[in-house]
């Protein structure tokens, strides 16, 4: 054997397939067991790998739960058109990756764990809020504050709706939000 065969790493799965299988395992977890029994322990069993694997990447249960919502969300879409549009396809993003299995259960179990824990607020902010605010902000023209209450009517009406009923918003509903949000925050830059 040459020295470079000897030393050689075995293959192992890319870093990309391994976030891939955690997240979807951590969705399903949080789906069938609820956000608070999903703990790292199931997570890595659901997934097939040690829990080292999963604490390598993610110090706590709360990163891995936002770098999951930010895989999930993706990038906002480029503004289609008009503000009212970029709105609506802002709104129906949210509500469509909300009512997915597991993500409106990880998302609010997240933000009550960050409630009380500084360094999840940290992570929250920075990983998941801030792309968005930049985002919305370059595409609307908007002041942060503006955008902040943007997302805080239409993140925390759909988390809302979903921890009162079990169940994703209905369509006719999210069309009635939307029209509601694009009427204030639709006009002209302020």
């Amino acid at each position: 054997m040459t020295r470079e065969s000897t030393s050689a790493k075995p293959p192992g799965r890319p870093r990309a397939g391994i976030d891939a299988v955690v997240f979807a395992a951590t969705l399903k977890t949080v789906h069938e067991l609820g956000y608070a029994s999903a703990t790292m322990d199931r997570i890595a069993a659901a997934a097939g790998v040690a829990k080292t694997t999963i604490y390598r990447r993610w110090p706590s249960k709360g990163a891995l739960i936002t770098d999951c919502l930010v895989d999930t969300f993706g990038p906002l879409p480029p503004m289609p058109g008009s503000r009212a549009e970029y709105l609506a396809a802002a709104i129906d993003l949210a509500a469509t990756k909300i009512s997915r299995p597991g993500v409106g259960a990880a998302f609010a179990g997240v933000f009550v764990d960050a409630v009380s824990d500084a360094s999840l607020r940290e992570i929250l902010s920075t990983r998941l809020q801030a792309p968005y605010l930049r985002a919305l902000q370059d595409a609307l023209g908007e002041p942060e504050d503006r955008i902040l209450l943007f997302v805080d009517i239409t993140v925390g009406t759909l988390l809302h709706r979903m921890g009162m009923t079990g169940a994703p918003m209905a369509d006719a509903d999210v069309a009635v939000m939307t029209e509601m949000i694009q009427h204030h925050f639709a006009g002209p830059a302020r």
